[in-house]
């Protein structure tokens, strides 16, 4: 199909992981320096398949098979966008970031600081991210806050097929390192009507899914959809919950937070990972300094344990989950 025809072609329903594969190749169409790169991306299309078809029409010099080695990917990644290219890398799963982390955090995230601004570094570090799809712990990992201690780096996860296209387009376009995580629990879980308009979402905001006024509900990733849920069965109980949605972790929209806390009173906030450090613990800190005066009541979190994620037969168990969120939504209720 030839690109006039693909742009005046009526949206398709796709998935998460469609989603991320539509965003890669628009903005691989359109712009040259845009290159792919990572273990499996290329003949086998990504262990998820976020990247199958894309080697055979850019071919491989675009879309880059590497070694099974985590260090080289993140070193040539930081390398390429360097030297004025767009590179995106896979980490495969979130439990393989580790390695990545010295050419991230020492380089990626310090060349505008270290050059006074005369050099950006354009990259986006993809990482299928979460539990829930039955694999062993490293692959199963909510590692998120490891990113959002450092200064210079963009933590963006999106939580719908058209949040995921719209938020990869502009992290990719970002002149600065952009860490995207993608919930691989949700990757298929359903379908949205996303166009391929190459329009992208705002990074640095938060989307309020859902008004209320009663009690403000902070999530992000694959917990926004338990997050709902729980709205809903809150709901038949006659209490209102506004649902927000973070999408970019750092640098963070607590505006957006903030004003639905004024208007509700309380706060639950939402994650997967371990309770203690969890970002969740960022955000209840800034509402109890600037937002004091209008809680109601103490923010609860419902998280992850602090522990391992457990094997598969009490994964589900270690999720927060729709009973969990509405039982903390009505102590807030009840405590004030």
């Amino acid at each position: 199909m030839s690109a006039a025809a693909k742009k005046d072609a009526a949206p398709a329903a796709i998935t998460l992981i469609e989603a991320i594969t539509q965003a890669l190749a628009y903005e691989m169409r359109n712009d040259d320096s845009v290159v792919v790169l990572g273990e499996d991306v290329g003949v086998n299309g990504g262990v998820f398949r976020a990247t199958a078809g894309l080697q055979a029409e850019f071919g491989d010099q675009r879309v880059i098979d590497t070694p099974l080695d985590e260090t080289t990917i993140a070193g040539l990644t930081v390398g390429m966008a360097a030297q004025g290219m767009k590179p995106v890398a896979e980490a495969q799963f979130d439990g393989f970031v580790y390695p990545m982390l010295d050419h991230v955090i020492c380089h990626a995230a310090r060349f505008r600081y270290r050059t006074r601004g005369r050099l950006t570094c354009p990259m986006v570090l993809r990482v299928p991210w979460g539990g829930g799809i039955r694999a062993p712990e490293h692959h199963s990992e909510a590692n998120e806050a490891l990113f959002t201690n450092v200064p210079g780096l963009r933590v963006v996860l999106p939580s719908s097929p058209a949040r995921a296209y719209g938020l990869l387009l502009a992290a990719i376009r970002e002149p600065d390192p952009v860490i995207f995580m993608e919930p691989k629990r949700i990757y298929r879980q359903y379908k949205e009507l996303v166009p391929d308009d190459g329009e992208a979402l705002p990074l640095d905001v938060c989307f309020v899914l859902r008004d209320g006024t009663d009690v403000t509900l902070v999530t992000w990733g694959a917990q926004v959809k338990e997050t709902l849920e729980a709205a809903e069965a809150l709901a038949k109980d006659g209490i209102s919950a506004e649902v927000i949605d973070v999408a970019t972790l750092t640098p963070l929209d607590f505006a957006t937070i903030a004003e639905s806390v004024a208007k509700t009173g309380r706060c639950v906030i939402v994650h997967e990972a371990p309770k203690t450090a969890g970002f969740g613990g960022e955000i209840a800190a800034r509402l109890a300094e600037e937002c004091m005066y209008d809680l109601l009541a103490p923010v609860e979190r419902v998280t992850g344990y602090d522990t391992h994620i457990p094997l598969f037969r009490l994964e589900m168990k270690y999720l927060p989950s729709v009973e969990k969120i509405v039982a903390a939504a009505k102590r807030t209720i009840a405590a004030g």
